[in-house]
């Protein structure tokens, strides 16, 4: 398994896992609104700052997803074979040099009069 394989799945599983924590936060003043909106702590079944936690594990997780996503792309883009652009532009034999008939004579330009014979 390659590394960028490894990477792939591990984006995966934390970006389930962000999802998660997104979808159990409160929508109503406990979310990541409430860090911009200056909503006060509040106490949920006994336990204080339980939308501290929640805050700080997305900013977490997200953080890991970015870094991750660009850890896989450079070792993507270090593997010279699977970061290339084509593999017809690789393999392709370009001909570079000037054909042996270049055509000598020039075709010759229209001076306005018509030459379909409709007048």
């Amino acid at each position: 398994m390659s590394t960028f394989n490894i990477f792939m799945v591990l984006i995966i599983i934390v970006a389930f896992l962000l999802v998660l924590v997104i979808m159990v936060q409160n929508p109503k003043g406990g979310g990541l609104s409430s860090s911009f909106g200056g909503g006060g702590n509040q106490v949920v079944g006994g336990v204080k700052k339980t939308g501290d936690f929640l805050d700080k594990s997305t900013w977490t997780l997200a953080t890991i997803l970015v870094v991750l996503i660009l850890l896989s792309n450079i070792t993507l883009v270090s593997n010279n074979g699977i970061g290339s652009d084509s593999k017809l532009l690789e393999d392709s034999q370009i001909e570079t040099t000037v054909p042996e008939t270049v055509p000598t004579e020039t075709p010759a330009t229209t001076t306005g009069e018509d030459t379909t014979g409709a007048e």
